[in-house]
């Protein structure tokens, strides 16, 4: 009978003893599970945590008129770059007209001393499709040029996003309208960028195929 008994209270503690280690090893079976899964949810696919390609197209410059630009030297985007915008600019050949107009007006230093611009700079084309004797009326005009030249440039400097729906204050008092998205804008519903997010030392620079006229 004693025997009995001490058979039965060996086997209970035997059990009591290996019972915890059982209901631990489950429980950390499933705290791993659990942590594993937590970690699954909260770690992105790698098609969402990769960089759009919407987000990188407006990284660099875009636009038509960009593959007419140099490839090497002054007058290229790393060229421009370096040089502040009426200089960069005058090293550009599709910008001739609009550097011939800066100079007329003396606006030269103001626009290579200003800091954190932009620039809406028309091409010569752009320039073209003013009538001669009216063209001529302008550039004869310092006052009238200047109020021009100067409804082209924003006291900020303005990221493509930015150009989605804007509202910008220039330096000749007026404001600027941008629509658009992507690499497709409009300024004052007429302009359309040709070549935009150009970087130079002080500004940045979209080149747009109308002149803007101030109200």
């Amino acid at each position: 009978m004693n025997a009995l008994r001490f058979r039965r209270t060996a086997i209970a503690v035997t059990a009591a003893a290996v019972l915890p280690f059982a209901l631990s090893a489950c429980g950390g079976s499933d705290s791993k599970k659990d942590s594993s899964a937590a970690t699954e949810a909260a770690a992105p696919p790698a098609s969402q945590s990769a960089t759009g390609s919407d987000a990188s197209m407006t990284d660099k410059p875009f636009g038509s008129a960009c593959a007419s630009v140099p490839k090497d030297g002054a007058g290229s985007f790393d060229g421009m770059a370096k040089d502040p915008v009426a200089t960069a600019a005058s090293n550009n050949p599709a910008l001739s007209t609009l550097v011939a107009a800066v100079k007329k007006a003396g606006l030269v230093d103001t626009l290579n001393n200003a800091q954190n611009i932009t620039v809406f700079a028309p091409t010569n084309d752009a320039f073209a499709k003013i009538p001669k004797a009216d063209l001529d009326k302008v550039l004869n005009d310092k006052a009238m040029l200047t109020k021009i030249l100067t409804y082209h440039v924003v006291g900020q400097k303005l990221a493509p996003k930015q150009l989605d729906n804007g509202s910008f204050d220039t330096l000749e008092k007026g404001k600027v309208t941008t629509t658009g998205s992507g690499t497709a804008y409009k300024v004052n519903d007429s302009a359309n960028v040709v070549c935009g997010n150009v970087p130079t030392a002080n500004a940045t620079v979209y080149i747009i195929d109308s002149v803007l006229m101030p109200k």
